[in-house]
């Protein structure tokens, strides 16, 4: 993977830009006379609590047997107007 690379002169001009490509997920590596100083990567997510039973539950049909064939009247009505 081929990171693209900044100078600190050309990140002062065009900081919002180099900003905006981190925030689309590329990394940006910031060079000093074209040596690696610092990285400008995508802020990670937030920390997201999982329990300890997540993957542990089975999969459940959307739709229940018994509808009588009536799979797109069901789905469209629960799927409203969407």
């Amino acid at each position: 993977m081929v990171m693209k690379q900044i100078s600190i002169q050309d990140l002062k001009a065009r900081l919002s830009g180099a900003v905006a490509e981190a925030e689309s997920g590329q990394t940006i590596i910031i060079t000093r006379h074209n040596e690696p100083v610092a990285r400008l990567t995508p802020a990670g997510p937030h920390h997201v609590h999982r329990g300890t039973s997540v993957g542990t539950g089975r999969l459940r049909p959307a739709i229940k047997r018994g509808t009588q064939g009536r799979y797109l009247v069901v789905l469209g009505e629960d799927r409203g107007n969407r």
